[in-house]
C-alpha cells in the first residue's frame, strides 16, 4: 500500500512568480476504525465516487455479499461486506465484475459509501 503522499513541485524561471510551487496531495485512502481498506492513486472517479483498481484492495477486510443492484449505462453491481475487528460493515463497498461498454474504464474497480467508510484524498 506504501506511502500515501505524492508530492508535486512546479519549477519556473528566476522571472517569474512564484520560483516554484510545492502542494502535497494526499493519496485517496480508504478506512475504518484506522484500518486501510484500499489506497491507491490510479483510481478512476465517476459520479463523485472514487473507484479503486482491485490490487489496491486490502482483500483480508472483504468478503462476498449477496446483494446486487443495476446501473442503466454501468450494468449490474456486486457487493463487498467489510469486516474489521470483528465488525461486520454489510455492503460497504460495490463493483461491477463485467461492466457495459462506456463503464470499462472501471470493471473490477471498487468503490465504497461514504456513510460506512472514511475516504480521504
Amino acid at each position: 500500500m506504501g506511502d500515501n503522499k505524492k508530492v508535486i513541485e512546479i519549477v519556473r524561471s528566476p522571472q517569474s512568480f512564484p520560483y516554484y510551487k510545492r502542494s502535497t496531495i494526499k493519496m485517496p485512502t480508504v478506512t475504518l476504525n484506522g484500518t486501510i481498506l484500499a489506497q491507491s492513486d490510479n483510481c478512476e472517479q465517476v459520479e463523485g465516487n472514487y473507484y479503486f483498481p482491485p490490487d489496491a484492495i486490502n482483500q483480508e477486510y472483504f468478503t462476498e455479499s449477496n446483494t446486487h443492484t443495476t446501473c442503466p449505462w454501468k450494468g449490474l453491481a456486486s457487493y463487498y461486506n467489510i469486516v474489521v475487528e470483528g465488525k461486520e460493515i454489510k455492503d460497504a463497498a460495490w463493483y461491477y465484475p463485467q461492466t457495459k461498454e462506456r463503464a470499462k474504464h472501471i470493471e473490477g474497480y471498487v468503490a465504497f459509501y461514504r456513510n460506512k467508510v472514511k475516504i480521504e484524498s
